[in-house]
């Protein structure tokens, strides 16, 4: 296995990693962003404010895209292997 093989692995591996993570973070950002401007606004510093409305968007993200993500990286497993057993 050369330089370049392990490099190619790890771009690929990166990018799965950002395109499968990326959704739930930008949700959660976006989410965190609209309650702070909120506080802000009403003056309330409540911590579950915070709290609770980012776990619901991050868990019904997931809910939703959770087939998607599974297929990803099922592929993304099944062609890891396959350029395993071809080295080896």
């Amino acid at each position: 296995m050369s330089i370049g093989d392990v490099v190619s692995l790890m771009r690929v591996s990166i990018t799965e990693v950002v395109m499968l993570s990326g959704p739930v973070l930008i949700i959660a950002l976006v989410v965190g962003l609209v309650i702070s401007i909120f506080q802000a606004t009403t003056s309330i510093q409540d911590q579950t404010l915070t709290f609770v409305p980012k776990v619901l968007a991050i868990l019904g993200t997931i809910a939703i895209l959770a087939g998607w993500m599974f297929s990803q990286l099922s592929n993304f497993t099944v062609n890891l292997f396959s350029a395993i057993s071809q080295i080896g």
